[in-house]
């Protein structure tokens, strides 16, 4: 007797919408930051999102650049969404704009707020007693208009699942690919981080505003070091090795290091690390072992004991989950 089944197959489960909610006078870095991350990659790279602009009302909106975009589709797109970016907006947002965004959320839509746009979600009350990155010129405005928000204006971003915070429009690439990172993996997320020569992911973690660089001999920026650090995560390298080709004492460079990065070089290299380890597990059979040898964290014992108290979960068990 044939087994029961049903009359017409499941309908596949399409791309992840990402729908990005845009205002007069648009900033443009954030939402091709947006785009760049969420939108067509290539054959090589899986599509696992798609990518639209809306606006209150659709037509021609100016930007900041100077020219304007055409945004073709209106609030109700949002309906559609799994995740809405506001990419800017004004203190005060329409009764229009905030039912739209509040009924996306209420569906279990993610709401991801960069700069001026935490005004939206913090107008809804939805990160009220919650921490939230708030850039440090609107801190005062929105202590003054919704002062049950938790500002921390020392982070690039916060992350609560449902709710995703940036203070700064130069987080969007970041926050925007630490999505992809939690939805599809290290290595998914490293791959569209290359093709678009992305610096090294920053942790939310990391500060917004770095200090001005200390007095001394010290470089202009840390990309040379951080570019060396990448290409060698398989040696032993100490913070006196890093201060040796950066030209001055370790004590400066983890000054500077940390000022700049909001973590000193040891635990940023061991992030790095780490990364590599994810990407490796997700996307080779090698052993654990061997892995550990090519990251440079010596030996299995070593990784195991690192990755578990980073991720609270095993190598095996991170493997498993995405293989």
């Amino acid at each position: 007797m044939p087994l029961d089944c049903p009359e017409t197959p499941p309908e596949p489960v399409g791309p992840h919408r990402v729908v990005a909610l845009v205002a007069p006078h648009q900033e443009l870095y954030p939402v091709t930051s947006a785009s760049a991350v969420f939108g067509y990659h290539g054959p090589d790279i899986p599509q696992h999102y798609s990518f639209v602009l809306c606006a209150e009302n659709p037509g021609s909106l100016g930007t900041t650049l100077g020219v304007p975009i055409q945004v073709e589709r209106g609030l109700d797109a949002m309906d559609e969404a799994d995740t809405v970016v506001i990419a800017g907006w004004t203190f005060v947002a329409s009764p229009g704009v905030l039912d739209a965004v509040s009924r996306a959320h209420a569906r279990g839509a993610r709401i991801v707020a960069v700069a001026a746009g935490i005004f939206i979600p913090a107008a809804l009350g939805l990160l009220d007693g919650r921490r939230a990155s708030v850039h440090w010129e609107l801190a005062a405005e929105l202590a003054a208009r919704h002062p049950r928000v938790v500002q921390d204006a020392t982070v690039i971003y916060v992350d609560h699942g449902d709710i995703a915070t940036a203070g700064a429009s130069a987080a969007t690439l970041d926050l925007c690919l630490h999505q992809v990172l939690q939805e599809h993996g290290a290595a998914h997320a490293m791959r569209i981080g290359r093709q678009l020569a992305a610096g090294p992911h920053r942790e939310g973690r990391q500060r917004q505003y770095p200090p001005l660089p200390t007095t001394g001999p010290m470089p202009d920026s840390l990309a040379p070091l951080l570019e060396w650090l990448l290409s060698r995560l398989d040696k032993q390298i100490t913070v006196e090795d890093m201060a040796a080709f950066s030209g001055v004492s370790p004590r400066t460079l983890t000054r500077q290091f940390t000022g700049r990065l909001g973590v000193p070089p040891a635990r940023w290299l061991l992030e790095r690390r780490l990364a590599a380890t994810r990407a490796l597990l997700e996307d080779t059979d090698l052993p654990v072992e061997t892995i550990a040898t090519r990251v440079g964290l010596s030996s299995a014992v070593n990784l195991r004991r690192r990755f578990h108290a980073a991720l609270h979960t095993t190598p095996a068990a991170y493997r498993s989950s995405f293989r």
